[in-house]
């Protein structure tokens, strides 16, 4: 064979090759997925599973957004703005219900609500009743904000004595720290880092989990709309399979997804993430539970999850709950 005849056999494979990776590109489907909040370090385990490809392997390319609470990615899954979101199930059920919004969860992301209010050491302010006529901050449609009502009831205190202001979700914190509010209703999650920053200038946050008003029920969930349940079912049950997958994987490998989750975010420290994804996990995965069969909803813990919202929200208290779920897009259910 001519030097002629092997250059032209090198061009052609390297042409079939290039156009074989063109193909493999153009085979993945694109996913464009809302967030509730800002990147933080909860979220290291989808920032794992698109750095170590396990969104790729099931035929997905990722993107995503920050947003600035439950309501605002409900709104915009709905809206058809990404085809799935995370969002409290709280925020689903207010929305279907008083906006016919056709969103469902389609899996389950807390096993445990990480609800809580975070204060200041020495404000004063040790209990949800301690908090008449001070000044709380939210986003729009947050779930403590949904939550609150029942939360100050089955506590002695009249919701109405609380003043509420409206605020970025990257502005709770600093508002708490320079006393411009006398409390931050964040998840428990995101102390390691908050607390960081307030020692930084002297001073301590105070946790108050609602959990210790006997608020034991489901929390966040990713949600799609119902037309997309329907017509790209294929796609949302591979997102979920890669889900799964960068969970349970970062759940045994807490720093790697951590300086992963850095590398996508710098300005998310590597100790900040693996400390709130640390705290993440105990929500997602509770003494006791299975891994496996982690992202199924159980009937009876639903309907006390939507009897809270019920009562908080002054809803129709004889829903059946299982509207606001569909979870046949998960991989079938090991046997207990």
């Amino acid at each position: 064979m001519s030097d002629i005849s092997r250059t032209i056999i090198r061009i052609g494979l390297g042409v079939v090759g290039a156009a074989l990776l063109v193909s493999e590109a153009n085979a993945l489907d694109k996913v464009f997925y809302q967030y509730s909040f800002l990147p933080t370090g909860e979220s290291a385990p989808i920032s794992a599973g698109i750095e170590k490809g396990f969104f790729t392997d099931v035929g997905i390319e990722l993107t995503y957004a920050s947003g600035r609470g439950s309501g605002d990615a409900v709104k915009k899954v709905a809206a058809g703005g990404a085809l799935v979101g995370d969002s409290d199930i709280s925020a689903v059920m207010v929305a279907r219900l008083n906006e016919k919004a056709p969103v469902k969860c389609i899996m389950a992301q807390h096993a445990m609500a990480p609800h809580s209010l975070f204060v200041l050491e020495g404000s004063g302010i040790n209990s949800i009743k301690d908090l008449a006529g001070k000044t709380l901050v939210t986003t729009p449609g947050n779930s403590h904000y949904i939550y609150f009502p029942l939360v100050a009831k089955l506590s002695g205190l009249d919701p109405n004595s609380v003043k509420w202001v409206v605020a970025d979700p990257n502005a709770m914190g600093p508002m708490l720290l320079s006393g411009r509010v006398d409390g931050a209703p964040l998840f428990a999650t995101h102390y390691y880092y908050q607390n960081k920053q307030a020692e930084k200038i002297g001073k301590k946050i105070k946790v108050i989990p609602f959990a210790d008003y006997g608020f034991k029920i489901y929390s966040y969930c990713w949600l799609a709309t119902e037309e997309s349940i329907k017509t790209k079912g294929d796609v949302l049950r591979r997102f979920l399979l890669g889900v799964r997958k960068s969970f349970l994987w970062s759940r045994d490998n807490i720093e790697e997804a951590a300086k992963l989750h850095n590398k996508r975010h710098p300005d998310v420290d590597a100790d900040d993430a693996a400390g709130s994804l640390r705290a993440q996990l105990e929500f997602m995965f509770p003494k006791g539970s299975d891994p496996e069969n982690w992202g199924y909803y159980e009937p009876e813990r639903l309907k006390e999850t939507y009897n809270a919202v019920a009562r908080a929200q002054n809803l129709d208290p004889n829903i059946d709950p299982s509207q606001f779920i569909d979870m046949s897009l998960l991989p079938p259910r090991k046997p207990k």
